[in-house]
């Protein structure tokens, strides 16, 4: 249990860097995509986790990126929103015979699809609150709804592309 504390707290602090120092100054097609890899980490914690400890971890992974990047309660908003998703969507998304606690959500395990499934709906989600709340307003709509749709696929293709790089298949599940 300690071992999976640290390689969660480590895979944040890492995607939240990650985001701040590389990724979150790429802006492709005048800042249209925006891809936003730290929610990776959030994404990739285990089915065993608790929704009251998903809030927790979601907020502090929020804190951390607003304090690298800017406005106050941006990310965390978004980020706590997230949260609250998580364990809807995998509730939506089990498969009949129920998931295995002990694992967690990744290509690997749960298969492209499922996963792609997965992670669409939650960054999505995510980006869609995230992308209006900074805004406010919804006079551009159809310019953000572009906007959100190519930074979650964006989003999307990262975090597959990362798995396929980081587990194999045959590594254990961490």
């Amino acid at each position: 249990m300690l071992q999976q504390v640290i390689a969660n707290t480590v895979r944040i602090i890492f995607l939240v860097l990650i985001q701040a120092l590389v990724v979150g100054k790429i802006h492709l097609f005048d800042g249209l995509i925006l891809p936003y890899v730290y929610i990776f980490a959030l994404l990739m914690l285990p089915f065993q986790t608790p929704a009251w400890l998903v809030l927790i971890i979601s907020f502090f992974t929020g804190w951390l990126m607003d304090y690298f990047t800017g406005p106050v309660g941006l990310h965390v908003s978004a980020c706590v929103f997230l949260g609250l998703v998580i364990p809807l969507v995998n509730t939506f998304l089990s498969p009949r015979e129920g998931y295995d606690t002990s694992q967690r959500p990744t290509v690997q395990r749960m298969g492209i699809t499922w996963y792609v499934t997965y992670a669409s709906i939650c960054t999505f989600l995510h980006h869609t609150f995230l992308f209006f709340l900074e805004v406010l307003r919804f006079s551009d709509f159809f310019y953000q709804l572009v906007h959100i749709i190519l930074s979650s696929i964006a989003t999307v293709m990262l975090m597959v592309i990362g798995q396929y790089i980081i587990y194999n298949t045959k590594s254990s599940d961490q």
